[in-house]
């Protein structure tokens, strides 16, 4: 999730660098969920030696085209306003990670006796 926030995050930002570029069509990411409910859940291993496990790469996010509520007579359908509102949003979910995160440290901390 917090990849993904990652990911999101950059896009929005060259959305936003391409504000002005005449012609420029926003980008944007499939909502996390939908992405995660795409892959199959599958094992996966950080290391070559650990059992049933399959190493992969980085995850990989492919941006979309979002469609635009109206389009700027230049042909740029960017709006500042509306890419701040997904930049928020971004940052709700990326928060979100990182408390689960935490979370799970906690948790694991206090089976392993430490506070």
């Amino acid at each position: 999730m917090a990849s993904h926030a990652g990911a999101r995050q950059a896009t929005i930002a060259q959305n936003m660098a391409h504000a002005d570029t005449p012609g420029y069509k926003a980008h944007d990411l499939p909502p996390f969920a939908d992405m995660v409910s795409d892959r199959q859940t599958v094992q996966k291993a950080t290391r070559t030696r650990h059992l049933n496990g399959t190493v992969a790469g980085q995850m990989s996010f492919e941006t979309v085209a979002r469609d635009g509520a109206g389009t700027n007579p230049n042909g740029n359908n960017v709006t500042i306003e509306q890419e701040m509102l997904h930049a928020v949003d971004t940052k709700r979910q990326h928060d979100r990670a990182l408390a689960i995160y935490k979370s799970s440290l906690t948790i694991l901390r206090s089976a392993i006796g430490r506070r």
